[in-house]
């Protein structure tokens, strides 16, 4: 059966004339040229008219476009090849078809490449298989066409193996049109092109990796900001169910001090009392009589009670403002107990603001301190304790009040 189409056995492309042949032959080099009784694909899409030579052009054609169907018109345009036909002088001696197509087998062999070109891509980090393919497909012409050639075919499935040609095939390695400087200033100026590359793209994944972080970070904050924002709604919420059974407390205390009351009446055999006439109403005036019995004065501790009792009523609403005027109280006292000797103990500057916030602005707590012994000085700048009146039992009792009046929930409630 005569010819219907060439192979080239350097790449197995499917021609259809010898004029393909020496086209081919003069883009690429290759001078291995078959006779082949396989016809050239003529496959048309039936949605474009698109024509494809072969498989790999219907699957890229699908790919690209979703056209599935094609038209076979292979035995429409088939022909046998005239060998006779007119060939380039260039590709008359170097395409051997009669050799070929004998049918006798021929030894395969690693084509000839440009030495000093397959060791420079070896240098730049390339496979011995990959560089020989890629010089040997590229004509042996420039480094840089090599590398074009590996950019363009890095999916191969036969990328890594290593191209054979027919022993009997003469090629020659083009020799490089540059000289060995030139090639050395390319390789380099490749190489600065490939580290440029590899730098803008770790500055962009750096980019990518920031916006990350930042969008993490945000994130954590909005985390961070609803767990306070849940934990103050807790902490109101506690505090009121904690006002709430305080108040509980209050009105059973009350409840059994009216049971109490009403239990000693009935002992008494006094009538129970009109809840009407409980009600406190406006004396009318009365002449002021001497008692037959002495009233006793009230003492300093109960002074103390009444000052601490009037701050905590006064400040009803803010417990936690209350509680630390009680423990600055008791530090100051305390202090001057543990350390009658030391001045500065017995010095509060009443400008301060500390104090001013925790005491001097709260009634009742200025009144404590003079109870205690402190005196104010003539310029009203500071309260102070002279060491011959420091009275430690007055200091000890004093803070015995504090610690009852820190450790009492229902202290000045009652």
């Amino acid at each position: 059966m005569a010819g219907l189409s060439l192979r080239c056995g350097d790449c197995g492309a499917q021609l259809r004339s010898v004029v393909e042949a020496q086209e081919h032959a003069e883009a690429t080099s290759h001078t291995n040229f078959a006779e082949s009784t396989e016809a050239v694909l003529n496959l048309v899409c039936s949605a474009c008219g698109k024509p494809c030579r072969s498989q790999t052009e219907v699957d890229l054609h699908t790919k690209r476009t979703g056209h599935t169907e094609f038209a076979d018109k292979t035995a429409e345009a088939t022909k046998p090849i005239d060998l006779e036909a007119p060939q380039k002088p260039a590709s008359a001696e170097s395409i051997d078809v009669d050799a070929s197509a004998s049918g006798e087998p021929q030894e395969m062999v690693v084509p000839e490449v440009n030495k000093e070109m397959l060791v420079d891509l070896e240098t730049m980090g390339f496979a011995t298989a990959r560089a020989t393919r890629a010089l040997h497909f590229s004509g042996n012409s420039t480094i840089e066409g090599a590398i074009n050639w590996l950019s363009e075919h890095q999916e191969d499935p036969d990328i890594d193996e290593m191209p054979l040609v027919p022993a009997n095939t003469k090629t020659e390695a083009n020799k490089p049109n540059l000289t060995p400087e030139e090639m050395k200033i390319k390789a380099q100026e490749l190489r600065e092109r490939a580290r440029k590359k590899k730098e803008e793209e770790e500055r962009r994944m750096e980019r990518e990796r920031e916006k990350e972080r930042i969008r993490i970070g945000k994130e954590l904050l909005e985390a961070k900001r609803m767990e306070e924002e849940n934990e103050r709604k807790r902490m109101i919420e506690l505090r009121r169910l904690e006002k709430e059974e305080e108040k509980r407390a209050r009105e059973k205390i009350r409840q059994k001090l009216e049971e109490d009351k009403a239990e000693r009446r009935r002992k008494l055999g006094l009538p129970p009392e009109d809840p009407a006439a409980a009600k406190p109403s406006a004396p009318p005036p009365v002449e002021e009589k001497k008692s037959a019995l002495p009233v006793r004065p009230a003492t300093k501790a109960e002074r103390m009670r009444d000052c601490l009792r009037n701050l905590k009523q006064q400040n009803k609403d803010d417990d936690a403002k209350v509680k630390r005027a009680f423990q600055t109280l008791l530090t100051y006292v305390g202090n001057v107990a543990k350390n009658p000797d030391e001045e500065k103990f017995r010095k509060i500057r009443l400008s301060n603001a500390t104090f001013q916030e925790r005491v001097g602005n709260l009634h009742g707590g200025i009144e404590f301190l003079q109870l205690c012994g402190f005196e104010k000085l003539e310029d009203n700048e500071f309260l102070f304790l002279s060491r011959d009146k420091v009275d430690k039992a007055i200091l000890n009792t004093a803070g015995g009040e504090l610690n009852s009046a820190i450790t009492n929930p229902f202290f000045g409630v009652l």
